[in-house]
Formats: C-alpha cells, sequence, structure tokens
C-alpha cells in the first residue's frame, strides 16, 4: 500500500511531468495494432542476402513515411534475391507525423512477429504494410483478409444493409477515380443516426482493380459484418470501414464560435486571461490526482490478477464483472431455444448440453447450458467465459455473450453449422467428405489456432482438453477450437506449472500431466500430434484399446514409420487422392508431438513452419510415449485406479467427454 508521504511525492512528479509533457500528449500518436499474416510457406536463413536487402527496404519505407501522399512502394534487389515493399497510410493521417510513427512501429515489430517469412502484411489503425519476395506492384490480392466487428447491433439490421451498401457503392467509385485512391461518405439512415463510410486502395493499383477490389469487400459485408454498428475489412491491397460515429475528420472549416465569444485576440499579440489560466490548470491538476489513483488501483488489480492466474484455480468474480457489458438475458434465451427443446438441441459436452437458437434480431448463436447438477463445471464456466472473451482469432470459436441468473450458467457462442471435427472424421457415412486437402488446412488451422493461444494472444493459454470433439467446424470447414473450461492463463515468462487436479480426456493427455500433474505448451502439442494422426488415420486413439492392431493410435503410427510404411496409416477413403509429400509430413509431425520427453516436442511456432516450408529439414521422431491406458494405470493407487478405468470405459468408449478429480500419487 502507498503511504502519504509516497503519494504525495508521486503527484508532485506527476504534476511536474504532465506541465512538460502535455503538448506531446496532444499531439503524439501511437500505432495500434490490428493485425498480420506470416505466408509461413517461404522462409529466409537469418543473416543471408536475403534479410539484409529486407532491412534496407524496411529502412527506405521509413524513410519515405513523411510523404504527402501517405503511400510509398520500393523494390531492393540483388542477383536472386528481391524484396518488393510498399506501405499504406490511412487518409485519415495525412498532414501529421503518425504515418511516420507507424510505418516505424510497422518495421520494428515485423521481425519479431514474422522473423523468417518471405511474405509478410501487417496492419495498424493508421497504415498498412507488406513486402514479398515477388513483385506484387500494381495488382490486386485480397488474401489474407482480416474481418473486425463492431460488438453492439443496429435496430433495423434489413434497411441499415441497405443504407450501408449504398453509401458504400459510391465510396467504392469516388476512392477508385482519387488520386490518393481514397474517399469517405457519411449518409443519413434516421433522424439520430448517421453512418459514416472509408474505402482506400494502394495507390498503384488502376481505377479498374481498386474499384474491383472494394466491390469484392462490399459483397462480403452482408455475411462477414450483418446487423453490427460497425465493422472493418482489410485485405492486402484496399481496405473500408463504416462506423455510426465520425471516426475520421470531418470536412469543412472550423466550427463557428459560441454566441458571446470574444473575437480572437488581434495577430501578434497573446495576451491569455487569469481566468483562462485557471481553467487549464485546474483540470490538469485533478487529472493527476485522479492518474494517481488509477495507478494505484492498477496495481492493486494487477497484482491480484497475476496471483489468480499463477494459481490452479480459475479466475474469481473480479474477472466475471469484467465481462458483464456481454449479458443475455435468461428469458430472451429461454425464448430462443424454446425452453431448451430437444429439437434445437446439437450436442452434450461434459458440463452440460448445447442448443442452437436463434435471437430476436435473427441471429444464429450457439448455447452452452451448465448442467445444475454439475458443481464441478462451475469453476471451469467462470474460467471459459473469461479466458475466450479475451481472445480473438480466425481459428478460435468466438464467444458472444454469457447469461449468470439464480443458478443459470449459459455462454453464447458464434453457431458454426457443421458441428465438431469427430462428427465427419470418424462417421464412416461422412468421412469421405473430408477428402487430404480439407484435412491438411484443418490440421493447418489447428496449428495456427494453438500457435495464437501460446505465443500470440495477450495472455499465454494452456488448453489442457484439445481433441476433435473441440474443434468445431464452420461452413467453409475451418477449424474453430473450443471449449475452454480447463484452460490455463500462464505468465509472460512461465514455461511449465503443476497441479494435483488433473483434467482432460484419457488418450490425448501427455503423459507427465497424466502422472505427476506437470503441464506446459508441450502438453498441447502432445494433445495436437494424437489429433493429427485421428484426423489422418481416421481412427479414434481410442479404439486401439480394443483392437488387435496396437495398444494406441501412436504405438501403430510409430511401428509404420519405423518398418518404412507410414501411408498404411492413412484412411483407405483417401487412397485415391491425397499429396504424399504432405500426408508424409504430417505424419512426421504428429510423431514429433507425441514423443516422451516433452523437451523433444516442437513449439507450435515450429510445427506451423514446418507445415508450411517444405524446404525446412525435419529432425527424427524419437520413440513414442508410453501408452497411458497401460503404464499410467499401473502407477496409480487401486482406489484411483478402479475410478479411473471406470471413468476411462465411459469417456473412451461412449461419451468421449472430460474427465475430472483424477489424482496422481
Amino acid at each position: 500500500m502507498i503511504n502519504h508521504q509516497k503519494l504525495k511525492s508521486m503527484t508532485t512528479l506527476l504534476l511536474i511531468f504532465s506541465i512538460f509533457t502535455l503538448p506531446s500528449f496532444l499531439t503524439s500518436t501511437e500505432a495500434e495494432y490490428l493485425s498480420h499474416a506470416c505466408s509461413n510457406t517461404t522462409t529466409f536463413t537469418p543473416n543471408s542476402t536475403f534479410q539484409s536487402n529486407l532491412n534496407r527496404l524496411f529502412s527506405t519505407l521509413s524513410s519515405n513515411a513523411n510523404r504527402s501522399t501517405g503511400f510509398y512502394n520500393a523494390t531492393v534487389k540483388t542477383p536472386n534475391n528481391a524484396v518488393y515493399g510498399l506501405f499504406l497510410c490511412s487518409g485519415n493521417v495525412l498532414g501529421t507525423d503518425a504515418c511516420e510513427t507507424c510505418v516505424a512501429t510497422a518495421t520494428g515489430e515485423i521481425p519479431r512477429r514474422c522473423p523468417i517469412d518471405k511474405e509478410v502484411v501487417i496492419w495498424y489503425d493508421d497504415c498498412m504494410l507488406r513486402y514479398s519476395y515477388v513483385s506484387f506492384f500494381s495488382t490486386s490480392a485480397e488474401n489474407p483478409a482480416v474481418f473486425l466487428l463492431n460488438s453492439q447491433d443496429v435496430t433495423e439490421p434489413t434497411r441499415f444493409n441497405q443504407v450501408l451498401t449504398a453509401s458504400m457503392n459510391e465510396v467504392a467509385t469516388e476512392a477508385a477515380n482519387d488520386a490518393d485512391k481514397f474517399a469517405t461518405k457519411k449518409m443519413k439512415f434516421s433522424d439520430l443516426i448517421t453512418l459514416y463510410t472509408l474505402g482506400q486502395c494502394t495507390q498503384d493499383l488502376s481505377a479498374a482493380t481498386c474499384h474491383k477490389c472494394l466491390k469484392i469487400i462490399i459483397a462480403q459485408l452482408p455475411s462477414c459484418c450483418s446487423r453490427k454498428q460497425g465493422g472493418r475489412v482489410l485485405f492486402p491491397s484496399c481496405n473500408v470501414r463504416y462506423e455510426i460515429y465520425p471516426f475520421y475528420p470531418q470536412d469543412g472549416t472550423a466550427p463557428e464560435p459560441a454566441p458571446g465569444a470574444s473575437p480572437p485576440p488581434p495577430k501578434g499579440k497573446s495576451k491569455i486571461p487569469t481566468l483562462t489560466v485557471v481553467a487549464i490548470v485546474v483540470p490538469i491538476s485533478v487529472s493527476v490526482l485522479l492518474l494517481v489513483v488509477a495507478y494505484c488501483c492498477i496495481t492493486r488489480r494487477a497484482r491480484k490478477k497475476y496471483n489468480q492466474a499463477a494459481a490452479d484455480e480459475p479466475s474469481g468474480e473480479n474477472d466475471i464483472t469484467s465481462v458483464k457489458s456481454l449479458q443475455f438475458d435468461f428469458a430472451a434465451i429461454q425464448a430462443a431455444t424454446s425452453n431448451f427443446s430437444d429439437d434445437h438441441k446439437l450436442g452434450e459436452g461434459g458440463f452440460g448440453q448445447v442448443y442452437k437458437a436463434i435471437l430476436s434480431n435473427g441471429q444464429e448463436v450457439a448455447v452452452k447450458r451448465l448442467s445444475r447438477n454439475s458443481g464441478q463445471g462451475t469453476e471451469e464456466f467462470k474460467n471459459e467465459m473469461v479466458l475466450v472473451a479475451k481472445l480473438q482469432h480466425r481459428n478460435l470459436v468466438r464467444l458472444l455473450g454469457s447469461c449468470l441468473e439464480g443458478q443459470e450458467k449459459i455462454l453464447i457462442y458464434e453457431f458454426v453449422p457443421n458441428k465438431s471435427l469427430d462428427c465427419f472424421l470418424f462417421d464412416p457415412e461422412k468421412q469421405g467428405q473430408l477428402d487430404w486437402s480439407r484435412r491438411f488446412k484443418i490440421i493447418s488451422g489447428i496449428a495456427r489456432g494453438i500457435m495464437y493461444l501460446h505465443e500470440d494472444s495477450r495472455l499465454r493459454i494452456i488448453h489442457r482438453d484439445l481433441k476433435a470433439s473441440n474443434i468445431l467446424l464452420d461452413g467453409q470447414m475451418h477449424p474453430k477450437i473450443s471449449d475452454f473450461g480447463m484452460a490455463k492463463i500462464f505468465g509472460v515468462d512461465q514455461t511449465q506449472a503443476n497441479t494435483n487436479r488433473i483434467v482432460g480426456t484419457f488418450g490425448y493427455m501427455s503423459p507427465e500431466y497424466a502422472m505427476h500433474g506437470h503441464f506446459s505448451v508441450k502438453s498441447d502439442l502432445y494433445s495436437f500430434g494424437i489429433l493429427v494422426l485421428e484426423i489422418i488415420s481416421g481412427k479414434k486413439n481410442s479404439n486401439f484399446f480394443q483392437s488387435n492392431v496396437a495398444k494406441d493410435l501412436m504405438s501403430h503410427a510409430w511401428k509404420l514409420w519405423r518398418d518404412g510404411a507410414p501411408l498404411e496409416l492413412l484412411d483407405p477413403c483417401l487412397r485415391d487422392s491425397y499429396s504424399r509429400t504432405e500426408v508424409i509430413r504430417c505424419i512426421h509431425i504428429g510423431l514429433l508431438c507425441v514423443q516422451e520427453d516433452p523437451a523433444d516436442r516442437p513449439t507450435m511456432q515450429s510445427v506451423v513452419l514446418m507445415l508450411n516450408s517444405y524446404s525446412l529439414t525435419l529432425p527424427s521422431p524419437q520413440q513414442q510415449a508410453f501408452s497411458l491406458q497401460s503404464r499410467a494405470m499401473g502407477n496409480m493407487s487401486k482406489a484411483t485406479l478402479d475410478s479411473a478405468q471406470s471413468i476411462s470405459k465411459s469417456s473412451l468408449s461412449v461419451y468421449e467427454g472430460s474427465i475430472t478429480e483424477i489424482y496422481p500419487r
């Protein structure tokens, strides 16, 4: 706790600080990161000629970021090594130093986020920077795409979409024909609401190419951003944004002075009345005091949050309060699910049932209702609500809201039409719909989602229950990781933790976690390895416990690998069409992930690189980890063993649910 003397000293320092830095506060800009995409397909060697050329390109772009056009492209070439790059600053910030600041930030941030990629694009609020080893100038690129949405809905979605489309079409036409390829528009939606829109292309595009790029985005707005009060779509070559508030500087002259206001002082004079000085100094002093109070509160909250994150139990009521803005009314959910009727039921998880619901605004959602009798799931529910609300990635299921009324504990997610991966992968009638191309994309998508959890999100998250039933598939069969009830937050520098409370699913748990309660990012890598082998083979890991082929799937995969016949692991329904190189590489990666020593397993960042770079030589996998069904059970006490075997039969043979409260010796 800060004593009065320290508080007084801090107040004095902050007051001095505010006096000398107030002008910079009023004029400074800070680059706000939005998203980035590393190609992960073509990489360069550190300290190579390509990296030297890339550094020269960054220097060239940064030195030209003060141009009035807000756009610049450049090429750095040496024999067999060329780098092409450009930056585009938002038309909002032209004439300020924000463009220069943003480009400088981007050139410094890219090497951290994409250290060895030959193709990268990164977006900030004020700019976009892109480079590649092949020329892309004067051509339009629509991938990768980023969609950013306002969480608030409009009241009249149909008419709003009509006004939005009309406004965006005008913006597209104006931007395409503008010298800077930039345009804004405002259009009346109602007496109280004005719609503000913006469109922009890179200035190397022709008018026709720019217009086509923007029209592609506009065509996607009804599906990606329907009913939302604001949205933003970012392509490498163009971008659009709309809001119901003025997010860009408004045209026109300075506003008229208020009635009775004094005229400005004559030119050359600068006499400031005493009342004005008081009016400036008093708010600054109050602001300083508020800063001190805020500092104390934030320090206490940060310390408390860190302690909670380091503890084994999930976060408590304070975290739940932080997401109360996402609260749904229970009566509305009850009506949307026809009182949780079986007709709306999508499935059943370890802690409750999942229903499809259609909200009053027409939006389809998935409703996860915690069972009232599931006392052990209360903390997991709170944990999931807090975690998922803070995570945003295309390969993670999106949390839309929650409901906490009485004994009801409900999570509302985006509706994912194709249910979970296991519904296709292990169903003889549906597994044919997963050709090799789709399976490889699912493996890659899951890897990117886990890498985000481990490396790129604001929090370092260990999922602890990765399995086929927790991978949802959207309408395009893109994977989305779900069910964060057992996830754990790690500190920035934390690498592993211990627990006496083992949670997860037999067949997917790493041996060090199942036996000793040790978990880390490498625990998730083990589960991912099992999942990869399942996706390749179309077989459940658990099914091998009841077969004469092998004691488990990874033992079978290891035997085939050792005997030089890895392709025999491949699902028979894929034998007519598959990429031999990709299949063998994925089996190789899967076996690397299930090695017994966690130190031998790769990181998820390495896995993503392995999946996309065929020039990268993979290490040889060591003997796979032991079978949990055989050796792990042998190390448990008799009472625990009976309990575990009982749960194992249920979870592996029938239910595939998650287990809790199994204590290792």
